[in-house]
Parts: C-alpha cells; structure tokens; sequence
C-alpha cells in the first residue's frame, strides 16, 4: 500500500502443486503494468504452491475493479493449465 493508493487486497491462490502455481503467475505476469491505471496496480508473487496477487488502489471502486479483473485473469489461467 502506497500514499497515493490507501486501498489494498490480496488475493491468494493455492494450488495441488508448485508446477502448477508456477504457470498460473507465468500465465498473468504479462498483464503487470499493461492493465495497470492512475488509480490502481497490481503485483504477482509465487511461493511454493501459493500465487498472491497484491491490488493497490487509490479509491475503493477501483480496488474493486482491480479485483474482479485480476479474478478473471486468474480464473482464465487456471482453466488453461
């Protein structure tokens, strides 16, 4: 969470293996900065078999949008591994 962006979530996925986890945060990585706006961003990270995905926003509708996209992006991911 930053100044300009009080608002903040995350998102954690855990899968049945670090393989898999490792190609959901391979397949969404790409999108980091290309969907980012002036009132949000996002950040992807992978542990193990967890992918976390940090949303920052300056307002709350936003972080809410951020979240629904990055959701998606995940989901789209996951049907594809």
């Amino acid at each position: 969470m930053t100044g300009d962006r009080p608002h903040s979530a995350q998102l954690t996925f855990e899968y049945p293996s670090p393989a898999s986890a490792a190609t959901v945060a391979r397949s969404v990585r790409p999108e980091l900065g290309e969907i980012d706006s002036d009132r949000a961003s996002a950040s992807v990270d992978r542990t193990a078999d967890t992918v976390t995905v940090t949303v920052d926003a300056a307002d709350l509708t936003a972080l809410r949008a951020g979240l629904t996209t990055w959701t998606t992006l995940i989901e789209v991911a996951e049907a594809v591994d």
